[in-house]
């Protein structure tokens, strides 16, 4: 590691091209190019010997894609595979004396559940790498960094470690973090060596993202864009590359703007890497690439939070469900009539049991204008992409709505499922981030508020615990729980207020009915309905009976949680909010 590293601070190092585009070129074959490592092993070889004739002083090994995910193998398998793959590109690379880059490409996967699976993945093809004697790695084509931090922990400082994101043309990864957000991340994390962008873009546009950023010069920069952008034939990926000369310009200017290690991605073939060994200067003249004017860091900062200024008062949130039509006039009525009941924040469920409901945004702007009160609308993560949150939050943002809940969401009912599918890109921890980045990106003058939720009765509570946590470190500022309505769920909140000093408002829903709270019961996820809560209701209680029963439970919820809660959350049935004085005498 220490070798590279020495090299780098010497001169500049040209890394090699697409092995994958340039297989597809070379052989007809709609297999995965990684299987070529134990199928046709002579076709590896003659690979990497042409980019290394070419003048790469680094190449990559063709483990892209290897992994259970991509092949479809088992783990004995892929990771023969991966030894293979290290074996044939080390071959080469020992005859030539160049180094050998222990390749690495994000995996795909699209259920959150698989997140520790996928966190353990990353860790065991760096470990069987590193049996293979490994002291270079290159994370490619990355949307975030939080599933391989374990698997750069542990290859610590054993190898030099490079981690390439992707991102669009206009700077924003898959992810929807920014191309900023994404070095800040890794520049953080000492085990990395080195940060940089590969594939997704050309080389004009991945020169304009670089001159954008603000870097620590803490790591060292690389820079491996795409041939241009291709257009598809018979299902295939074909570049156009006459455009080889410009590419070569550009990358040369990347370089001299501070570069140190440069190489291509998709579409680029030994030739282009010959055309950078003859024509870019790899001496050490360093120029720094330009950073972001200091003016934007230093922007006047609003703060539009629903608690700002109430250090010390209990706040009060109150729901209020967007209608199943086009009527909303009971919601308004509701609304109204909170005007002036000293609530600090109403907010409005994103579409919840995945049931359409009017929009959680566009409802709160519509109260908000109508009434003053400050909202919170909720939103969740099963219905948009990253694209389509951005969107959605800077519409927000222009219509001066700054406090949101972030949650994951529920999923599609199973009967709707054949017609309606669910889009989950990430998780309410994902969104978060986005959001956070956005504050520090479009956001700066008046970043929004944003907080997530606690479910006090998840079986394990450690797990819980540690989503909080993970949540405060994605930036949310307080928490909203499920309904509290007895003793024990009190007391595990207590809990998790002891353990991660965050921000709680205590879910308070006061059942007015025998019906209502068994509906709750049995109908609503993670509401919490026990049998000495219904002995509070008889079938043949009143209005007025009923009533008085959910605010005398609401009342007993608040003494049990007034010295930890930081207020309170809550949520009528059948937008019955004039309940909220009684309760609150």
């Amino acid at each position: 590691m220490n070798e590279i590293y020495n090299e780098i601070q010497k001169k500049k190092l040209l890394m090699d091209g697409a092995f994958g585009t340039y297989y597809a070129q070379l052989y007809d074959t709609k297999e995965l190019p990684e299987l070529a490592n134990t199928k046709y092993p002579e076709r590896v070889l003659r690979i990497h010997r042409e980019y290394i004739e070419a003048g790469a002083q680094i190449i990559r090994t063709n483990t892209f894609a290897t992994n259970t995910y991509a092949m479809d193998l088992s783990w004995e398998e892929v990771q023969k595979n991966l030894k293979e793959g290290y074996r044939l590109a080390k071959k080469t690379a020992r005859q030539a004396g160049v180094y050998v880059a222990a390749d690495i490409g994000q995996i795909t996967s699209y259920q959150q559940t698989d997140r520790e699976r996928l966190s353990e993945e990353y860790v065991n093809i760096c470990n069987t790498f590193l049996e293979e004697g490994a002291n270079l790695f290159v994370f490619e084509t990355f949307s975030d960094i939080e599933d391989i931090k374990k698997a750069v922990s542990v290859i610590g400082k054993k190898a030099f470690v490079i981690v390439q994101f992707s991102v669009n043309q206009f700077g924003y990864s898959q992810s929807g973090l920014s191309a900023r957000k994404l070095v800040q991340s890794a520049e953080m994390i000492e085990e990395i060596d080195a940060i940089g962008f590969n594939c997704s873009i050309g080389p004009g546009h991945m020169q304009q993202i670089l001159k954008k950023l603000h870097l620590s010069g803490s790591k060292i920069l690389t820079a491996l864009p795409n041939a241009g952008y291709p257009h598809m034939v018979s299902n295939r990926m074909i570049f156009d590359h006459r455009n080889m000369d410009y590419f070569i310009d550009k990358v040369s200017s990347i370089a001299q703007d501070g570069a140190d290690i440069v190489g291509g991605c998709c579409g680029t073939t030994p030739e282009y890497i010959r055309g950078m060994k003859e024509r870019i200067s790899f001496e050490k003249n360093k120029k720094a690439v330009p950073s972001i004017e200091e003016s934007e860091e230093n922007l006047p900062f609003k703060d539009h939070s629903f608690f700002a200024g109430k250090d010390g008062k209990k706040l009060i949130a109150v729901e209020l469900a967007p209608p199943l039509g086009s009527d909303d006039e009971n919601l308004m009525d509701a609304a109204h009539l909170l005007q002036k009941s000293g609530v600090d924040v109403l907010t409005f469920p994103d579409s919840p049991s995945g049931r359409t409901r009017a929009d959680s945004i566009l409802m709160a702007e519509k109260v908000a204008r109508e009434t003053g009160i400050c909202v919170m609308p909720h939103i969740c993560c099963r219905d948009k992409n990253a694209i389509a949150m951005r969107s959605q939050l800077l519409g927000a943002h222009i219509n001066h709505i700054h406090n949101f809940l972030v949650i994951t969401g529920d999923p599609i009912p199973s009967m709707a499922r054949s017609s309606v599918k669910s889009v989950f890109n990430f998780d309410s921890v994902g969104l978060m981030r986005i959001m956070n980045d956005m504050n520090e990106e479009q956001f700066a003058e008046a970043p929004v508020c944003y907080g997530g939720a606690i479910n006090q009765g998840r079986r394990n509570l450690e797990v819980e615990i540690s989503r909080v946590l993970k949540k405060m470190e994605a930036g949310a500022t307080f928490f909203l729980t499920q309904p509290v309505s007895t003793k024990e769920s009190a007391e595990r909140l207590r809990r998790i207020k002891q353990e991660t000093r965050a921000r709680i408002l205590c879910g308070i829903m006061p059942f007015v009915s025998l019906k209502n709270a068994l509906f709750m019961k049995n109908e609503m996820t993670g509401i919490d309905v026990t049998d000495e809560v219904l002995a509070r209701y008889r079938a043949d209680m009143t209005r007025e009976e009923g009533e008085a029963a959910g605010i005398a439970l609401a009342k007993e919820m608040m003494a049990l949680t007034d010295d930890f809660a930081d207020g309170y959350y809550f949520s009528f049935p059948f937008n019955r909010v004039s309940m909220l004085e009684k309760i609150l005498l």
